[in-house]
């Protein structure tokens, strides 16, 4: 039966996601969205865009829906989709929203914050260094005068704003890149490893391999002249002859420089911490300036210098690199390394500048900051380059999430590390007087307050909808990369299908099966009385799941947005994602699951989580009968079935149901306690009366 019911499953994904594409906005659709003085101008021959024309008939700039330059799945496993208008300098005119099914900004934040987040692009430039902050964070004290462009997250929904924000930046690049020349990044070229001059530091710095700058306080003082700010550095003012900053950089890709200025064991360590795409830029200062402010972190990109190139910006990051220096090498107050990868159009073998920022505040109470941009370009001598070489595309936006994780990865894969231990060896693990007991309760509250509340890592059968309608409609499966940890939680879960079966997520990751038992646990404290139903009543409503699951996978014959709306029957996003920080009717009905589970054990769970079903069908892979059963199980022994409150255990031969086995592990206890497992008590009783048959008694 539950093949038959698999194999209906997927013929309504397969139909429902090859129905037709969304179609383009018209002439007329797109008309709407113009405001005027700008008028819509005609459809481009090579690209899905349309021309914005300026109230004289002249090019202004270009309009064009994201879906159709980036069809970046989200979350939904559908593409959103989004009406960029930019200028012909790349600046942001306007960006709407036409559809998204992000799960997060379809019923639980509502769309409100997706939009808002969309609006903060207006005026921005694709000639900005554009970051997005991680939710809740702040931006630096220097923000307003710094070198990057930063844009807010939206809390509870980081991983779909990063996936907007390469929506967003991909389909602008794509038009840049053919109709905004001036602004695309360029292909990169490659230092040449196999050439290496041997060179002194003064012929070095007579060299085109090393560019040089020095800023006075005559010079500060001239940029600053006419502004609030003239008057507001002492030192310079007093002593217009005095050094300000000295600065040198390099490329140390390049073998004569690096071969010549760092010791061989910091320059060994400092390839085996870079990527291949990554051009290590070496950073060297004396003088008042500080390259960095004082609550730089290291690692991350520096507010106080940039790099530009054919009028782009070039993301740039600290390397985080500890440097020793060949003697001979002049000694400097400050030295960094940064790093730039090459994906992000950073051309080494091109001119670039490197550009320093000054900053200067005005005032004592909340006061004002002004700066001032130094360049320095570096030409580099094509002799030591090879020709570039095409261009690799960008670094995927779905890194910055796993950088952001990297701790929190490594405390899940901890954990994940200790349920894999406690199940392989079961019988040991739940051995002795109240083990069990202690063991899985703070477990569960690890997965409840850690993987659920901490980390957002509640899996749902959204991602599962979403992952079919990539199979069958968009090829894209990117959409995954975005939440490390939720990948990380559904390739153990896909493992352990082989291994153990649907329980292991089901009994141990599910963050709303934890909160459950704690809450049924708290009901028989308050002497709530639990309800036991009949194996022909639970069997026949552990079916509802497997309807539910066919009412949402039957539901993409129709439409996405309908498909958005069943999956609400899930409580996960209220009660674990959102903190039941929602609309009422969602709250009510998250409650009401938690306290049908203090009569019901875990009566959601068994009855009408459409991805427990999803499980069930994926738990049919299982291998192998592990946990441990004895002929008497069943006949005539019978605690086990009692005491099992999933009612996973057939009462007459004793054998366990996988399909609706949870892996909480008490007849396990039960199994290898002698004072409770029915056999193992008559057989010391035997031993016991029967001393003289070569038995030991068993007290």
């Amino acid at each position: 039966m539950l093949r038959l019911l698999g194999a209906l499953l997927l013929w309504g994904a397969f139909f429902g996601c090859s129905s037709a594409s969304p179609t383009s906005l018209t002439a007329d659709q797109l008309s709407r969205f113009v405001v005027p003085p700008l008028a819509l101008g005609s459809k481009d021959a090579q690209l899905p865009v349309w021309q914005l024309l300026n109230s004289g008939g002249a090019l202004a700039g270009y309009i064009f829906e994201s879906r159709e330059l980036a069809p970046i799945p989200g979350f939904s496993g559908t593409p959103m989709n989004l009406l960029v208008s930019i200028d012909t300098d790349g600046n942001f005119l306007d960006i709407k929203v036409l559809d998204q099914n992000e799960p997060v900004f379809v019923s639980g934040l509502g769309p409100r914050p997706f939009h808002e987040f969309v609006y903060q692009y207006r005026g921005k430039s694709l000639a900005d260094n554009i970051q997005v902050l991680p939710a809740g964070a702040s931006k630096p004290a220097d923000a307003a005068a710094g070198a990057n462009s930063y844009i807010d997250g939206v809390t509870k929904a980081t991983a779909s704003v990063r996936i907007a924000n390469e929506t967003i930046l991909a389909a602008a690049l794509s038009v840049a890149r053919e109709k905004l020349a001036h602004i695309a990044p360029k292909p990169a070229g490659h230092p040449r490893q196999d050439l290496f001059e041997p060179m002194s530091w003064a012929q070095l710095a007579d060299s085109s391999l090393m560019e040089h700058l020095r800023i006075g306080n005559r010079d500060l003082q001239q940029a600053f002249a006419a502004t609030p700010f003239a008057d507001d550095d002492s030192e310079a003012t007093g002593d217009p002859d005095g050094l300000y900053l000295d600065l040198w950089i390099a490329d140390l890709n390049l073998p004569s420089v690096a071969g010549n200025i760092l010791d061989p064991a910091a320059l060994a360590t400092l390839r085996r911490q870079l990527e291949p795409s990554e051009e290590p830029i070496l950073v060297l200062a004396n003088g008042r300036h500080r390259l960095v402010a004082e609550d730089f972190v290291r690692n991350s990109a520096p507010d106080r210098m940039s790099i530009r190139q054919q009028g782009f910006p070039i993301s740039l990051r600290d390397a985080d690199a500890e440097m020793a220096f060949l003697p001979g090498v002049l000694a400097f107050d400050q030295a960094m390394i940064l790093r730039v990868d090459t994906r992000f159009g950073f051309d080494p073998a091109s001119r670039w500048d490197f550009i320093i920022k000054v900053l200067r505040q005005h005032g004592s109470f909340r006061p004002t900051i002004g700066s001032r941009d130094f360049a320095l370009t570096y030409n580099p001598d094509p002799r030591y380059f090879i020709q570039p070489a095409p261009d690799t595309g960008q670094q995927p936006a779905w890194l910055a999430s796993w950088r952001d994780k990297a701790w929190d990865l490594l405390l899940l894969t901890l954990f994940l590390g200790l349920l894999s231990y406690l199940l392989f060896n079961h019988r040991r693990s739940v051995t002795g007087p109240q083990r069990l007991a202690m063991l899985r309760p703070l477990l569960l509250l690890i997965t409840l307050f850690f993987v659920g509340w901490w980390e957002q890592g509640q899996l749902s059968i959204v991602t599962l909808i979403g992952l079919v309608r990539a199979i069958f409609q968009t090829h894209n499966f990117a959409f995954l990369l975005y939440d490390p940890i939720s990948l990380l939680l559904w390739i153990f879960t896909l493992i352990t299908l082989v291994i153990w079966g649907r329980g292991t997520f089901c009994g141990w990751l599910c963050p709303f099966g934890a909160l459950q038992e704690f809450a049924h646990t708290l009901g028989q404290k308050l002497g709530v009385r639990e309800l036991r139903l009949s194996a022909a009543v639970t069997e026949k409503l552990g079916w509802i799941k497997f309807v539910i699951l066919a009412a949402l996978l039957g539901s993409l014959l129709f439409s996405a947005s309908l498909g958005d709306r069943l999956v609400e029957v899930e409580p996960f996003k209220t009660a674990i994602t959102l903190s039941f920080q929602r609309a009422w009717p969602y709250v009510l009905y998250a409650l009401a699951c938690i306290l049908v589970s203090m009569v019901i054990f875990k009566g959601y769970c068994r009855f009408l989580c459409p991805l427990g079903a999803a499980l069930v069908l994926g738990g049919r892979l299982r291998r192998w009968d592990w946990l441990v059963r004895r002929r008497e199980c069943g006949t005539p022994c019978k605690l086990c079935a009692v005491t099992c409150r999933y009612e996973a255990i057939e009462r007459h031969s004793g054998a366990i149901r996988y399909d609706d086995c949870f892996q909480c592990l008490e007849c396990v206890e039960i199994h290898d306690d002698a004072t409770r497992c029915v056999p193992l008590v008559q057989l010391n009783r035997q031993r016991v009366r029967s001393p003289n048959a070569g038995e030991t008694s068993i007290t």
